[in-house]
């Protein structure tokens, strides 16, 4: 019981200590010890979540923190898992920072304002999943939001995209923030209380309309946290420009967040819902799992595919959670808690893979100054262990073995494939669907995925930076290796997460699905009757490979070998510009998808001088832009930009016009009192 105020008392303790290191300590001492201070502060959180996760509870109430309200905390399995993923993450990302922020100087990440920031916002990552009243999490939430803000805007004086993409991730989180204020307000107002504890006990006393509403509203902010398609706008813009370590805390830590409110909302506090709640959350991430790995596949902005395949993985946790309250709302409770496991290991498995993924693009883009795929290439043999762990992290992005995101991916198929004996249309109706995405967004990952392997780092350079990069520090490897053994343990023996898992699913008032319990390397479905040992499937994979390399080896060894030139056609050499492409290596399944996708192509001729008839230049460009931002926020936008211009009507700049408004305004409003009354 005392480890859990232990570790986060530590986490508090060092997270403020690391920000007053940041604006305190000269540079050569300021990153080395933030670095070490936030390691410490995720280091905490991992040793409160896991004390959790072994069954301890902790709660407690400070009530002279906040005015009126009080701070009420409390530990249990569910905010346990969240806080000892987020913990894990920080501490990789801490030593993989400390290499990366060495190599900015003053700038940047290695800034003041960004070393004293950055303990702050991973002790908000840890402290989110522990609040326990309504202003405690509205007030962390807060400052999680301001402190990522900051971080985002680190390198603002190096790239003028940078204040845009912070721009939209301002604005798209303050509106999620208003859509939670109002949830919160309403669910606490109804309920006579404001502590989750009351929330909990006056939830059933609401009336379904009210408690649709709740649900509605906080599902909208928690999704939009998430970067569920469509309120994902900010995500493929924020993530790119962010550092490469905030963005890899953003992507593996912050969304996480998304889900874990909207799994204490609505299974919890709400004690669930009729199925239209669930059916709406399922149709949410059935579309962001296709239509986030679409935009991947298409993008050649390295750090805007991982972006776009982050939008896909929470698409894929949604259904999840949607099969859960869907199962669970028709009676089926302990097929409610496969769904529910499959997608809480999913965030565990997908914070692992993306955390790695984004480092190693931070590695790439360190070492040659790009993140465009169409100008890398050849950075296998100069960046081999880079290369080797993006591989490695890659391979749980695709859900293939030996990958640890195929072990997630396959206890939700498995629970949406036996979900088929629940009675109802709709079930009949979605979950064959539901399955059919998961299969489409798995196949198109893995395009995507091999199309960033293998024009990023196979081929030639295409670029003098590509040609000259170099290997990324001790440092930074060290953090991709910490996370590289994270996604190897949880590919090969997943029982690693034992009876944690299942706790965690049963805070939310499930019973125990026990497909991880024991600690072994088997996960048994013993409803269903299935299981999976992933230690035997890599080891039959690994055999299978030894004997297609080693038979071809001695088959070659009895006949004569005659080395000779690779016919080229008379045209030389092949060269770094005859290579595939991110574009061109996308356009057939861009061709596919054109009526989704709806590209955009645009063609210049550059006529010579001296006649119009004689071409000097042809120009092709063509663009896959994000479709539901272009017609969903353009004109939104638009709309606003025409009020504003309109509005500017109204300032003359005249004294007696302002006091003209002021003295209406007065009018207007002593009418209206003056009626109510």
């Amino acid at each position: 019981m005392s480890v859990i105020p232990g570790g986060l008392a530590a986490a508090a303790v060092l997270g403020g200590a690391g920000a007053l290191a940041g604006l305190g300590l000269p540079y050569r001492l300021r990153v080395p010890v933030v670095g070490v201070l936030t390691a410490g502060v995720g280091a905490g959180g991992v040793t409160a979540g896991v004390a959790a996760l072994g069954a301890s509870h902790w709660t407690a109430a400070f009530p002279g923190l906040l005015p009126l309200a009080g701070t009420h905390v409390a530990v249990d399995a569910l905010g346990g898992l969240f806080a000892a993923v987020a913990g894990a993450v920080v501490v990789a990302v801490a030593v993989y920072g400390i290499g990366y922020a060495a190599g900015h100087g003053e700038h940047g990440l290695g800034s003041r304002s960004a070393q004293a920031v950055l303990p702050l916002f991973a002790l908000t990552l840890v402290l989110v999943p522990i609040a326990a009243s309504v202003s405690t999490f509205l007030l962390l939430w807060e400052l999680m939001a301001l402190t990522s803000l900051l971080l985002v805007f680190a390198e603002h004086r190096e790239r003028g995209s940078v204040r845009q993409g912070g721009v939209w991730y301002a604005v798209m989180t303050h509106l999620g923030l208003v859509l939670l204020l109002t949830a919160f307000a309403l669910f606490a107002a109804q309920a006579h209380g404001e502590t989750f504890a009351a929330l909990r006990a006056g939830a059933q006393g609401i009336s379904p309309t009210v408690r649709g509403l709740v649900f509605v509203l906080a599902g909208l902010a928690f999704t939009s946290k998430a970067g569920a398609v469509p309120l994902h706008a900010w995500l493929p813009r924020a993530h790119p420009e962010a550092p490469s370590p905030v963005s890899a805390l953003m992507s593996a830590a912050m969304i996480n967040l998304g889900v874990y409110g909207l799994v204490r909302v609505g299974l919890d506090l709400l004690g669930g819902g009729p199925a239209w709640w669930w059916l709406g959350l399922m149709a949410v991430g059935g579309i962001s799992a296709v239509y986030g790995i679409l935009q991947a596949a298409m993008a050649s902005d390295l750090k805007r595919l991982l972006a776009y395949s982050t939008s896909e993985n929470m698409g894929l946790v949604f259904i999840g959670v949607g099969a859960c309250g869907l199962f669970s709302s028709y009676g089926d409770r302990p097929l409610a808690a496969l769904a529910l496991a499959a997608a809480l290991l999913h965030v565990v498995n997908h914070a692992a893979f993306k955390a790695l993924l984004f480092c190693a693009a931070g590695s790439v883009l360190r070492a040659t100054g790009l993140r465009d795929l169409d100008r890398l290439g050849g950075l296998r043999h100069r960046m081999p262990y880079t290369a080797g762990l993006f591989a490695l992290a890659a391979l749980g992005a695709v859900a293939l073995p030996p990958g640890n995101g195929f072990v997630s991916e396959w206890l939700l198929l498995q629970s949406l494939i036996h979900g088929l004996q629940v009675p109802g249309v709709a079930v009949a109706v979605v979950l064959p669907l539901s399955v059919a995405l998961i299969a489409l967004s798995a196949g198109i990952a893995a395009a995507a995925f091999v199309k960033a392997l293998g024009v990023g780092f196979f081929a030639r350079p295409r670029s003098e930076p590509a040609a000259a990069a170099k290997e990324s520090p001790a440092l930074m490897l060290a953090g991709m290796g910490l996370l590289a053994v994270a996604c190897a343990a949880l590919a090969l023996v997943p029982g690693l997460l034992g009876d944690g898992l299942d706790r965690a699913v049963a805070a939310t008032g499930l019973p125990g699905s026990g497909a991880l319990a024991g600690g072994g390397v088997q996960v048994r479905l013993a409803d269903i009757s299935a299981s999976l040992s992933p230690l035997w499937v890599v080891a039959a994979l690994t055999g299978a490979l030894l004997v297609a390399t080693a038979l071809p080896r001695l088959y070659g060894r009895r006949r004569r070998r005659r080395n000779a030139r690779l016919w080229d056609c008379g045209g030389g050499a092949p060269t770094p510009r005859m290579a595939y492409t991110a574009t061109s290596f996308a356009e057939p399944l861009q061709r596919v998808f054109d009526d989704v996708l709806a590209p955009e192509q645009d063609v210049n001729v550059t006529p010579v001088r001296e006649s119009a008839y004689l071409v000097e230049r042809v120009r092709f460009e063509r663009r896959v832009p994000d479709r539901i931002e272009h017609r969903l926020y353009q004109p939104v936008l638009g709309a606003l930009a025409g009020t504003g211009r309109a509005a500017r009507r109204l300032a003359g700049g005249s004294v007696h016009l302002y006091l003209g408004y002021g003295f209406a305004g007065l009018v207007v409003l002593l009418l209206v009192l003056t009626v109510g009354w």
